[in-house]
């Protein structure tokens, strides 16, 4: 007999200083499958933590003039923080691993020297288009508009030597691996894998860096760190023991191991993730499910681009059982979903006030009013209750395969089915009808008992998706012990006869809409930036005086020993092209702006800078948001013409 075990991951989070919604989306569902399949019986392992090392995490540590480890400690733990998300959202993971924890270095050390020694690893040198944010590097064909065909962000040219992964050399397996139609779900993700990165040609990966030391070191090999996707992939079976000392539970769940993907990382999950443990002779994953964004304005949710929903705000207005039922009923997972707080507090209303709290509400309200709290005994039966009791019996068996799907959204629906179905059964028997007649009152017993039951295998399946709420309503219905589990989900007459109800607080209370989207503006707007007083008067005749020209930048480079500034040749019309010197590294490379149409004030002395001679001022704004700096080149359209002046 198979083992009832269950192995689930979310991918390990970039520590981010801002989190927002879509942050919580994939644990929610992640912490959704979880509970559910330990509602089944199983054994289950819920894994998720965060991936803290490279190049972002050191430049934004430099940034903030504090050490790496001293940048991800305060988001990963500190108030407000990852951890803090997660106990917030009430996710129930079994473990929390970070890629800076020690037994976590050690075995990375050990994959990477033996896939080296196995020979899927070899030197080289790296030469070809960089995405920063993404930490990826990319062929020229696979550029979009010759930006990072993930994030839309300008890549820049890299070049260093590196350790490379044989990618190339697993192509047909993971090919042959993706159409099973098993390993990667939904389907829609197959094709895209197939058609737009193996067909191609896959290339050798790089997964090594000397251009930064945030990482775990190449211990053979001192300069090198091991890149993101050997480190980053690999926590799933070192938070399991795999080449370590701190735990030893590999062989227990690494057979049923299943992952739970944001569709911006599928492609690492289903190739390259696959291609390495192919190559370290380690069993697969049962299956790679890759879900939707979020998405709002129009796209992802990014603190880049402000578009961020704060849980935080969310969780206090709504609740966290409302918010990630919202979650998880509205979208379909495996699909992009638009998030407006229109639709998540018209979500609220219908499902969880009108439906599901109304009809416990009005249930045990009933019973309060026409037996005191406790039914009685006596029952009698009736052709209208046919329908609502084969829904009881049912509706678990149409709920569990969708869930095995991961199909959560449509699970939710079978569950809504029987609510609703219940609601309508009110209407039907007409309770307040049946209490004027004393002698209807065995029937009036056998409807309460009846919509008590239909709450009592609704609350149970709901149990995953509102856990907290779905505990109290157990506690107002009069349900415990085996009456809750998932055996009796698909079993009538459970409740003890003369069950008892205890009528409690109102448990998803109605939103005023336009009250509560005036509430949530107020959040929405964002900080407005610090602006400096204006300057006492000038003369228009010393205002005239500074000689502003538009500039062509013919070149650009970063000064030697020097982090701030960058030197520009500049076309300023005279025929003689013009050095300026400008401290602005800290938010421009040099190969982004060569071509730019810009501004300078010519006139000023010559002044030393870093021993070079700086011949102007280049004119940017500058403004300070939430105690940051921020500069921004002022940079006019290519049609006008290289010395033409301001005026």
């Amino acid at each position: 007999m198979e083992e009832k075990r269950f192995y689930i991951t979310t991918p390990i989070y970039y520590p981010s200083d801002k989190l927002h919604i879509g942050h919580t989306y994939c644990t929610v569902a992640t912490d959704t499958i979880a509970r559910y399949k330990r509602l089944c019986g199983y054994d289950v392992m819920f894994l998720t933590g965060t991936d803290e090392h490279g190049q972002k995490i050191e430049e934004k540590a430099k940034e903030a003039g504090v050490s790496p480890q001293e940048f991800v400690d305060k988001i990963v733990t500190g108030k407000g923080g990852i951890l803090d998300l997660w106990k917030l959202m009430n996710i129930s993971n079994d473990r929390f691993i970070r890629t800076t924890d020690d037994y976590h270095v050690v075995a990375i050390q050990r994959i990477f020297k033996k896939m080296y020694e196995n020979g899927d690893i070899y030197k080289g040198a790296y030469k070809g288009m960089y995405c920063t944010p993404c930490e990826s590097f990319w062929t020229e064909s696979q550029l979009v508009n010759g930006c990072c065909p993930d994030c839309g962000r300008p890549v820049k040219y890299a070049e260093e030597e590196a350790y490379f992964f044989r990618l190339s050399k697993y192509a047909k397996p993971v090919q042959e691996l993706l159409e099973t139609g098993t390993f990667l779900q939904p389907a829609s993700r197959v094709n895209e894998m197939i058609n737009n990165f193996i067909k191609p040609g896959l290339e050798d990966l790089c997964v090594s860096r000397t251009s930064f030391s945030w990482g775990i070191p190449v211990d053979f090999d001192p300069g090198h760190v091991v890149y993101v996707w050997v480190d980053a992939l690999f926590n799933y079976a070192t938070a399991l023991g795999f080449l370590n000392d701190r735990y030893d539970d590999f062989d227990k769940y690494w057979p049923y191991v299943h992952h739970i993907v944001g569709k911006e990382i599928v492609r690492f999950h289903s190739i390259i993730w696959p291609a390495m443990l192919m190559s370290m002779g380690m069993k697969l994953p049962n299956k790679v499910y890759g879900h939707g964004w979020l998405i709002i304005d129009g796209g992802k949710m990014s603190k880049s681009k402000g578009n961020v929903v704060d849980p935080y705000v969310l969780a206090e207005k709504f609740g966290v059982d409302a918010l990630r039922f919202f979650l998880m009923r509205t979208f379909p997972f495996g699909s992009d979903g638009n998030f407006t707080n229109e639709l998540l507090i018209s979500t609220i209303n219908t499902d969880l006030a009108n439906d599901l709290g109304n009809l416990v509400s009005r249930t045990t309200a009933m019973v309060e009013k026409y037996f005191g709290g406790t039914l009685p005994a006596e029952r009698e039966t009736d052709a209208l209750d046919e329908d609502l009791l084969g829904m009881i019996k049912s509706t678990r068996d149409k709920y569990e395969e969708q869930m095995e799907a991961f199909q959560l959204h449509v699970a939710l629906e079978e569950v809504f089915k029987l609510i609703q179905r219940a609601n309508k059964y009110i209407d039907e028997t007409a309770p307040w009808i049946l209490a004027k007649d004393e002698s209807r009152k065995a029937r009036l017993a056998t409807v309460m008992y009846n919509l008590l039951e239909a709450l009592r295998v609704a609350l149970v399946l709901l149990t995953p998706f509102i856990p907290e709420s779905c505990e109290k309503a157990f506690a107002q219905i009069g349900a415990q012990g085996e009456a809750v589990t998932w055996d009796k989900a698909n079993v009538y007459g459970v409740l003890p006869a003369t069950v008892t109800v205890h009528k409690g607080e109102t448990l998803f209370p109605r939103i005023d809409m336009a009250k509560m989207l005036q509430e949530l503006e107020k959040h929405d707007k964002p900080a407005a930036p610090a602006v400096k007083p204006v300057l006492p008067d000038v003369s228009i005749d010393d205002f005239y005086k500074n000689d502003m020209r538009v500039c062509k930048i013919l070149s650009c480079e970063a000064v030697k020993k020097s982090e701030k500034l960058l030197k520009f040749t500049l076309d300023d019309g005279s025929g003689t092209p013009r050095q300026i010197l400008s401290g602005i590294h800290k938010f421009y490379e040099p190969e982004d702006l060569v071509g730019k149409t810009v501004v300078a004030i010519l006139n000023l002395p010559t002044r030393k800078m870093m021993g070079q001679d700086s011949n102007g001022m280049l004119l940017s704004a500058v403004r300070e948001v939430d105690g940051k700096e921020e500069l921004h080149l002022l940079i006019l359209d290519d049609s006008v013409p290289a010395g033409a002046q301001l005026c």
